[in-house]
């Protein structure tokens, strides 16, 4: 069955504005902000077991969730969702909100950043960034979905050369123009192409441009098949990159393996594999560990942008929702979105201009959040 294909591994502008708007989960209007003139002390110890706490209803047992707040860049396996990976860690970490940045398709694997309690309002930070995908490409067919699921739609004979693929990822290098695939989150007068493509309509989809910072062939075990990476920017399609590349080289081709190594500032030693979180959650149930081992912290989305520190009396109004005159010779002069901290600890995404701070999203970090060995990136 043809679920959402690779073009949700590298999802196109609406779907990264979909999954954008599904996973930024935090209300825009600053909900939850208190008068505590010292509102950022450290949070009282928690129960590292997630599972202690539980009401009963009924016949049923149900469990509190609780305030989670980090990101967890869960090492995918094939088979499984996005949706269901999230489902998955939400339940491990009994975390009251919890969302993904970029859907990765079930038949591919690596990193999936998910963010959970107060990190949903980063999702966008992580999704505007580059992605890199470790990708196989089969010659000699084509595939209506352009991936190994889908049906055979044209075939040939012809193998390419290591020296004619060489010569070729150039054309394939910088700014180019990209036709979407037709099994792809696009909207076409209202509807998912995917969609209509199943329902046996014939999509066209227009070409539009992607920006593909680096691509490069990486082995050619045999004459079916070659193995890439590409660092590439938001709404390229890693099956069309396949699809173009064969029809050049005359031979045609699908995507039949894939993995992405990078999302944003998220790489490969930030993943952590589903057993190894399981294994956690089962120590921290024994009081042998906690959870909190697995969490980044919530600025870890934010490396691009420049931090601010405030003292504490800024920061209570910063955490009122209410603006704060820059002043002094220590004053940032540049303008735009900065990350705010008071005294080490994430406070709020703000704007700096016209001699002042704005906040636009302000952090309530009390709960669960990464331990303090987190806070150094490896």
């Amino acid at each position: 069955m043809t679920m959402d294909p690779a073009h949700d591994t590298i999802s196109g502008e609406q779907a990264d504005q979909r999954d954008a708007q599904k996973n930024n989960l935090a209300d825009d209007t600053l909900a939850g902000l208190s008068g505590n003139s010292q509102p950022h002390q450290e949070p009282r110890r928690v129960n590292n077991d997630p599972r202690a706490n539980t009401r009963q209803k009924g016949n049923q047992v149900r469990r509190d969730r609780r305030d989670v707040h980090g990101w967890v860049v869960l090492d995918k396996p094939i088979g499984m969702t996005s949706t269901q990976a999230v489902a998955v860690l939400k339940r491990l970490f009994n975390a009251k909100r919890a969302g993904h940045a970029g859907t990765l398709d079930p038949l591919a694997s690596g990193g999936l950043p998910i963010a959970l309690g107060e990190a949903t309002k980063t999702v966008p930070f992580v999704m505007d960034g580059r992605k890199r995908y470790q990708f196989t490409v089969c010659w000699g067919e084509e595939r209506d979905t352009d991936d190994i699921e889908g049906r055979v739609t044209a075939t040939s004979e012809q193998r390419p050369t290591r020296e004619a693929i060489l010569a070729l990822l150039p054309r394939f290098t910088g700014v180019i123009e990209q036709i979407p695939p037709r099994y792809s989150a696009i909207k076409v007068q209202g509807e998912r192409a995917y969609d209509l493509a199943r329902d046996g309509e014939i999509v066209e989809l227009a070409a539009r441009p992607v920006e593909i910072h680096h691509l490069t062939l990486v082995d050619q075990p045999d004459s079916d098949h070659a193995i890439f990476e590409a660092e590439c920017g938001k709404g390229t399609y890693v099956r069309a990159l396949a699809r173009d590349m064969g029809r050049i080289l005359g031979t045609f081709g699908h995507i039949c393996a894939l993995r992405r190594t990078l999302v944003g500032p998220f790489g490969e030693n930030d993943m952590i594999p589903l057993d190894q979180l399981e294994a956690l959650c089962d120590r921290a149930a024994s009081g042998e560990g906690s959870l909190a081992d697995a969490l980044m912290p919530v600025e870890t989305a934010l490396d691009d942008i420049p931090a601010l520190a405030v003292t504490r009396a800024d920061a209570a109004r910063l955490h009122r929702g209410q603006a704060v005159l820059l002043r002094g010779r220590d004053a940032p002069t540049s303008s735009g979105t900065v990350y705010v901290t008071v005294a080490g600890r994430l406070l709020a995404l703000a704007e700096v201009g016209n001699g002042e701070i704005i906040p636009k999203r302000v952090f309530n970090l009390t709960g669960l959040t990464a331990s303090s060995g987190r806070n150094e990136r490896n």
